[in-house]
């Protein structure tokens, strides 16, 4: 038994050694970028030796796509019924930025850091195209589409944020969801200008 109970704590231990690791990593990798962020840095957030971070991600690398390993979940979005399909979307982003500091880290580091940037590409080709075709006219202009709501919702993201404009940071989430919502909708339903 002795061993059972042994091995459990050691497990527990080892989450939150993890834990602590992303939570600083995202905090310096949202901070600095991912060039000026250094896993020795990252170390002493978290209260820990080096080595660890090593031993858990590998590399720097490794420990980003960690840290930022963000799944939006669009292709599971509802897009019934089709004519609230942009409300939907904002809504869904709004809590996705509100609950995950991920997002919001990733969008400070994706402007210049190549990593970050393919990250945020592949959420696009893997998730926003996909979502963009099931309810588009014409599913070959999906990556149009798609690349319009992307624009506005990272415009979004960067001022409320990142940037934090008094303006954006003061709408409400439903006077954004009012605003944006029929921008998204013209951009994935209406027919080709």
């Amino acid at each position: 038994m002795t061993g059972s109970t042994d091995n459990q704590q050691a497990g527990r231990r080892s989450d939150a050694t993890r834990a602590a690791i992303l939570a600083a990593a995202r905090e310096r990798f949202a901070a600095e970028g991912y060039e000026r962020a250094t896993i020795r840095a990252i170390a002493r957030d978290a209260e820990i030796d080096p080595s660890m971070v090593m031993r858990y991600y590998g590399n720097k690398a490794g420990l980003f796509a960690a840290a930022v390993a963000i799944d939006p979940g669009l292709p599971g979005l509802p897009v019934e019924p089709r004519e609230e399909i942009g409300r939907t979307m904002v809504r869904h982003f709004l809590h996705l930025w509100e609950e995950n500091g991920e997002l919001t880290a990733l969008i400070r580091v994706g402007a210049t850091d190549p990593a970050a940037a393919e990250r945020m590409q592949a959420v696009l080709r893997d998730q926003l195209i996909p979502l963009a075709r099931r309810v588009c006219p014409e599913p070959d202009q999906a990556p149009a589409r798609a690349a319009l709501c992307a624009s506005t919702v990272l415009g979004l993201a960067l001022t409320r944020y990142v940037l934090r404009f008094p303006a954006s940071v003061a709408l409400s989430r439903e006077e954004i969801v009012d605003w944006l919502g029929p921008t998204l909708q013209r951009y994935l339903t209406a027919p080709e200008p």
